[in-house]
């Protein structure tokens, strides 16, 4: 086992642009090829001063991966190390770890406060976990099912460059965080200038295909529901995968899935011989300073589309025994979770009916002050997953979904986001998303079960929350 002690100190070179004619797509689009690797995060919440920045980031220095049972790390030195995880590796210190190796330096002119990470020009490790990194964090199995994806369980990066738009003020910071290397502002700046860029089209080929036709989807929820019945577990969230071969560039779909199913957080994260892109409405775990967040969605109606009408539903919504019956589990686990590591716990909001493309959502917000003796990745390791892609209790859940379904989880139900280097984190958890592989894209929804579910009902569940994500396969091939 090799482990590389040295500390990294970047050198942080910035400059601040008019950002009147710059997107996120557009500045996306004009470096994606000259940088491969590059990752995308909007938000569309742009009415929120703390909600208006979006980054790009590209150009990886360094990274730390978890695949097949090994841990390499990467350094912007060119060291690397290499570690076989065993039965006492305690990976959320190693993750804690590696970030603790870098420090930057304060920016100048220093942009306002942003949403992923507190500040526009901070940085840090942009990432993601996979669900089944959670077999590192908790004493439970996952096994590699049939048509794994071969994804990393975990992977996160340093880049020496990113850009911050906030569209608050129409403004766009370009950053160098610099590791004896030059300062390439000015390259960039003249890729910014340039007015066109490489755009390719889009086609679906052939039908989409599914792990679970329907029937066998509501048999594994009856199952589901016995469990519940049993006192098992109070709730549980089984899943359904669909699969979609295509033709040419899957970055259409992620425009069209921005356009039609705005959300809190939107993401491309570009990794070569994979890609993961979706809308998420969902925080994993947030943490500001000593305060720790997590936002439970649990509750959903279709949207008709009509004004009037959804209303009635948020109404129909807010009043339906089973929906809030599972919000109440789920807010009550978040409580748990947050508890292990954090005092003065306590439900900020409570069943907030929140309206997105295609449903309407229960929606709450749970705080907690952490232990300053606890590092933010074990808040993460003792949250993860979230309880509304699993269930409660959560542990039991867990076991009986490795049991019952027939496809490794992967990307569904795990985190993406950024974790500055002082432990602030922001993650939405991996849902309404999409994993491109093989000119393959795999996207995944489930359904909280508990023992007055109906079958049919929770199978109308999973295709409500993929609507958008239909809706932009198709919409994609016009772009």
């Amino acid at each position: 086992m090799k482990i590389n002690n040295k500390k990294y100190s970047l050198k942080t070179n910035s400059k601040k642009l008019l950002a009147d004619t710059l997107t996120p797509v557009s500045v996306y689009l004009r470096l994606r090829d000259k940088f491969p690797n590059s990752l995308l995060l909007e938000s569309s919440d742009y009415h929120a001063n703390n909600n208006s920045f979006s980054y790009i980031c590209f150009n990886p220095i360094a990274s730390i991966k978890v695949q097949d049972e090994i841990i390499t790390q990467t350094f912007p030195d060119g060291k690397s190390s290499v570690i076989e995880i065993e039965s006492d590796t305690n990976v959320p210190n190693l993750l804690s770890e590696f970030a603790a190796s870098f420090s930057s330096e304060p920016v100048s002119p220093s942009p306002p406060q942003g949403t992923k990470g507190d500040q526009g020009g901070i940085n840090g490790l942009f990432g993601y976990m996979a669900y089944d990194a959670v077999r590192y964090f908790e004493d439970i199995e996952i096994s590699k099912k049939e048509k794994n994806l071969e994804m990393p369980d975990l992977y996160y990066a340093v880049y020496q460059n990113i850009i911050a738009i906030n569209h608050f003020n129409n403004e766009a910071y370009i950053f160098a965080h610099c590791y004896d290397a030059e300062n390439n502002i000015p390259q960039i700046e003249q890729i910014l200038k340039s007015k066109s860029f490489a755009e390719f089209p889009f086609k679906r080929d052939g039908e989409r295909t599914t792990n679970l036709n329907d029937k066998d989807f509501k048999d594994l929820v009856r199952k589901c529901k016995e469990h519940c019945q049993r006192g098992d577990v109070f709730q549980i969230v089984p899943s359904k995968r669909f699969s979609q071969k295509f033709k040419g560039d899957e970055f259409n779909v992620y425009r069209a899935l921005r356009s039609v199913n705005p959300s809190p957080y939107l993401f491309y994260f570009d990794y070569g011989n994979f890609k993961i892109f979706g809308s998420s409405p969902e925080a994993q775990l947030v943490v500001k300073g000593e305060l720790a967040e997590i936002h439970p969605i649990a509750g959903t109606f279709k949207r008709t589309g009509n004004d009037e009408e959804d209303a009635e539903l948020a109404k129909k919504l807010a009043e339906d025994v089973k929906e809030n019956s599972e919000h109440v589990m789920l807010v009550d686990l978040a409580r748990n979770d947050l508890s292990r590591n954090g005092t003065n716990v306590t439900v900020e909001t409570y069943k907030e009916i929140q309206f997105f493309s295609h449903v309407i959502h229960l929606v709450s917000k749970v705080t907690a002050i952490k232990n300053p003796k606890i590092s933010t990745m074990q808040i993460v390791a003792d949250t993860f997953p979230a309880g509304t892609l699993s269930g409660a209790p959560k542990h039991k859940a867990l076991q009986l979904l490795e049991k019952y379904e027939n496809r490794s989880r992967e990307f569904y139900g795990g985190a993406i986001g950024f974790m500055d280097f002082n432990g602030n984190f922001n993650h939405a958890i991996i849902i309404r998303s999409f994993v491109s592989k093989n000119h393959t894209l795999h996207y995944q929804a489930g359904a909280g079960v508990v023992s007055e579910s109906n079958e049919e009902n929770e199978l109308q569940e999973v295709y409500n929350k993929l609507g958008a994500l239909t809706k932009a396969l198709e919409l994609a091939e016009s772009i």
